[in-house]
């Protein structure tokens, strides 16, 4: 449904924000495109919902080559931006009949197919209120709807839950999962590496514009090659405690967050019974402490290079 073949872009002759890309996108099926900030993730989306056009290789979207059928393309797709693109002073209802009349629905199509969009997103009680009322996390949501009110076999998502909280972050990703359940294919750019893992069937990660890996989330955590120790103490103020028993194993890194120390073990269980000497010696409770397979975020840290070997 989605395949890119040798595609560069080249803005001012020197800069080199696409080079040799290829990658394919089955189907029904979710792709996940990761890359640091300015690794050109958005440039590829804009290449292939046809804002961009390539300097060189070939893209096709839907059986469509984005260079010579952009018209059928853009038939074929829906996509929302890292920005909203909502009137807010219309109504969440008027901005989705006014998407479907700019797709050259009739009036009374454009209003049934808003209808079924706001009881699908779940946007009864707020519908009908100006969207410039609306929080970020409902605004995100009825602007994928808006990219949905001609049904697409191709919805691109440029970094679709960027700033909401947990709860509408979650809303989102069901919707994105029913989508790929009905049948649309959907290339996802986004920064949530735990996003990426829940709702990819496959992920290309892209570096200084180039492709520098592609696979599946188990196939990109076996690359690793070894596995992490965990230690998760009960009181989060021993976290500190652990940390400076760990630092200087190769790696080790701290998440006051998530309320644990990481430390690569590519010894397995000799560096996770090193691990738990240390921690034994300095008498903290611990929550867990356990070896496991690498986090996406892990693998992601791995693969660019911000984690040596």
């Amino acid at each position: 449904m989605i395949e890119l073949n040798g595609v560069a872009k080249t803005f001012d002759g020197a800069i080199h924000a696409l080079q040799d890309v290829s990658f394919s996108v089955p189907t029904g099926t979710v792709c996940g495109l990761l890359g640091h900030n300015g690794a050109g993730k958005t440039t590829a989306i804009k290449i292939l919902s046809t804002l961009l056009r390539p300097t060189s290789g070939h893209a096709i979207v839907a059986g469509y080559d984005v260079v010579r059928d952009p018209d059928r393309v853009r038939e074929s797709i829906g996509t929302t931006g890292q920005v909203t693109a909502l009137d807010w002073e219309l109504t969440g209802r008027e901005n989705l009949v006014l998407f479907g009349r700019l797709r050259g629905m009739r009036r009374k199509d454009a209003r049934l197919r808003a209808d079924v969009l706001i009881d699908q997103f779940d946007m009864e009680d707020a519908a009908d209120r100006r969207v410039i009322t609306y929080s970020i996390g409902m605004m995100r949501r009825i602007d994928i709807a808006a990219a949905l009110v001609v049904s697409p076999k191709v919805l691109f998502l440029d970094e679709p839950t960027t700033g909401l909280d947990p709860r509408s972050r979650r809303a989102v990703w069901d919707t994105v999962a029913s989508l790929s359940a009905q049948g649309a294919t959907v290339l996802l750019t986004t920064q949530y590496l735990e996003e990426a893992d829940a709702l990819s069937d496959s992920i290309v990660v892209i570096d200084h514009g180039r492709v520098i890996a592609n696979g599946t989330a188990e196939e990109l955590k076996r690359r690793v090659g070894f596995s992490y120790c965990t230690v998760s103490p009960v009181n989060p103020a021993d976290l500190s405690k652990i940390w400076a028993a760990v630092a200087d194993l190769k790696d080790a890194q701290s998440d006051d967050e998530s309320n644990t120390v990481s430390v690569p073990a590519p010894d397995g269980v000799v560096t996770f019974a090193e691990v738990f000497r240390r921690v034994d010696q300095i008498d903290v409770e611990l929550a867990d402490i356990s070896l496991r397979k690498p986090s996406l975020d892990e693998v992601f840290l791995h693969i660019t290079g911000n984690v040596s070997t």
